[in-house]
């Protein structure tokens, strides 16, 4: 499983002109589901970026998103598996389909909930139109496999 975390001072995700989700202050989380991604790995995922200390005081990093009583935006984005290694068209062969990467995003929300942290989600397989002010910027690439967060 990947996820990019971006800091935001607000998001939102607007489906076919509909507002379906906005958060201010907190994470834009957006998620990429493999094959043999599991609900371990989600949870694993959830736990290191909710404890993420990366919002400022005093000019250092050091409070995370439950701190600071912000909010998660979760957006699944198939397009995190994509491979361009070969060829100019990207191969998403990687990514899981949707019957098993849409629990999964079901999990990492209520993982967030679970943490007491206010989540919002997109709309899962829907083309969205996803809006942010990236605060810094501030954005993290991480990954988790058997559920071990990697980097």
């Amino acid at each position: 499983m990947r996820v990019v975390v971006q800091r935001v001072s607000s998001a939102s995700v607007t489906v076919a002109a509909e507002l379906v989700a906005t958060i201010e202050r907190g994470l834009l989380v957006l998620v990429g589901v493999g094959h043999d991604d599991t609900a371990k790995d989600a949870e694993a995922l959830v736990d290191k970026i909710v404890g993420l200390r990366i919002f400022s005081q005093d000019g250092r990093m050091d409070l995370s998103v439950a701190d600071v009583g912000g909010s998660v935006l979760v957006v699944s984005q198939f397009t995190l598996l994509g491979s361009v290694k070969k060829g100019r068209r990207p191969s998403f062969s990687d990514a899981a389909s949707p019957e098993v990467a849409a629990p999964l995003v079901d999990v990492f929300m209520a993982r967030v909930a679970w943490h007491g942290v206010a989540v919002a989600g997109g709309r899962f397989g829907a083309m969205m139109d996803v809006a942010l002010v990236n605060d810094g910027p501030v954005t993290f690439v991480i990954d988790a496999i058997d559920g071990v967060v990697l980097r």
